[in-house]
């Protein structure tokens, strides 16, 4: 082989040698690359993860100290219940207007008469439908 050739082929050995190591240098970086951002991925997700728990953790102590305070007062209000029930019933017959006592006779006095002309009617009702049918029964047997 001639020299020009020789010359030609470690030129083109040496420039494919030299794009290799570009090529796997460039290939490094990329992995560094993405292995950093993989690394801050990671980090980034392990510190939300952190604060998720200390939140989940002192949710949890509010509401186990809310349960305590809602047993103390369950214990505290059950024997209040009477009491709270009174109030309101006589805050409620405070504000009831009441008739006088004249207006408490005269309504009295009709639902007395309305009664007692009710029981009469039905009285008569009654002795009439007892005397029709002894009338009916009288004749059936002779």
């Amino acid at each position: 082989m001639s020299n020009k050739k020789k010359k030609k082929l470690t030129n083109s050995k040496n420039n494919n040698i030299q794009s290799k190591t570009n090529d796997v240098s460039n290939v490094d970086l990329i992995a560094s690359a993405t292995e950093t951002t993989d690394e801050k991925t990671t980090q980034n997700q392990l510190k939300n993860a952190e604060k998720a728990d200390k939140k989940l953790k002192t949710q949890a102590k509010k509401d186990a100290q809310s349960k305590q305070k809602n047993k103390k007062t369950k214990k505290e209000k059950s024997t209040p219940k009477l009491v709270k029930k009174v109030k309101e019933t006589t805050s409620e017959l405070k504000k009831v207007t009441w008739p006088s006592f004249k207006v408490v006779v005269k309504k009295t006095g009709v639902v007395l008469t309305v009664v007692l002309v009710f029981g009469l009617v039905l009285f008569g009702i009654d002795r009439l439908l007892a005397w029709l049918f002894e009338m009916l029964t009288s004749s059936i047997a002779v």
